[in-house]
């Protein structure tokens, strides 16, 4: 098997690590970097120029869909894989949308990581057996069936998603705007827009709907 050279993205070092040991495994392959948050996935993808990325969907400063945005931009030749907790069917629309070639649940990564990089190595599009399933039932690519739904799912922009995160993580818009480079004033409009589109009207509910929808990942600190 040719060499191939994988760039992985995660802000778990536990995941990270195991997914740089599952990586290594193979004979040929590469983890030529690593990366904690999304903008460093993207200054590395630069960089450094690798086959596949594999982003964490939920990382801090750029979210996995803006940063694979950002990557594909530089270099459309990359293979980005995306990970997440959850199937939630606007999130894996969003991801196709940004361009991302697989799409893989954390709790099948283990099993499936190997398959899933070798269907991106040979051209190929990888999306777990649920999401599949949702494509086949049409969720995701039938209006007609939302509007039949008691619950009509938002759509968000891409910049509209980053900023989603980074508010349902508790930044500021100081915060926010310094991280995506772009003025309060932006940051703010955003998270209006956001807000009014779930029907919230606190940080609450975008929290909320960030958990639920697997944009990020609920956290516990560590007692000291």
């Amino acid at each position: 098997m040719t060499g191939l050279r994988i760039l992985i993205a995660d802000d778990h070092d536990v995941v990270r690590h195991g997914l740089v040991a599952l990586i290594e495994s193979q004979r040929g392959w590469e983890v030529c970097g690593q990366a904690e948050n999304g903008q460093v996935a993207v200054d590395k993808a630069k960089e450094l120029n690798p086959d596949v990325a594999i982003l964490d969907i939920g990382m801090p400063v750029l979210n996995g869909l803006e940063a694979t945005r950002q990557i594909l931009r530089d270099n459309p030749r990359v293979a980005v894989l995306i990970l997440t907790i959850m199937d939630a069917e606007r999130v894996v629309q969003a991801a196709r949308d940004v361009g991302a070639r697989g799409y893989l649940l954390k709790s099948e990564a283990a099993r499936v990581m190997i398959g899933a990089v070798k269907a991106l190595q040979y051209g190929n599009t990888l999306f777990t057996a649920r999401v599949a399933e949702l494509f086949q039932s049409g969720y995701l690519e039938n209006e007609r069936d939302a509007k039949k739904r008691k619950t009509i799912v938002p759509t968000f922009g891409v910049r509209e998603q980053a900023v989603l995160q980074l508010v349902a993580k508790g930044q500021s818009n100081r915060k926010v705007a310094e991280a995506l480079g772009m003025s309060p004033r932006t940051v703010d409009s955003h998270r209006t827009n956001i807000m009014r589109k779930l029907g919230a009207h606190s940080v609450v509910g975008i929290i909320l709907y960030a958990l639920r929808n697997g944009i990020m990942p609920p956290t516990f600190e560590k007692s000291s």
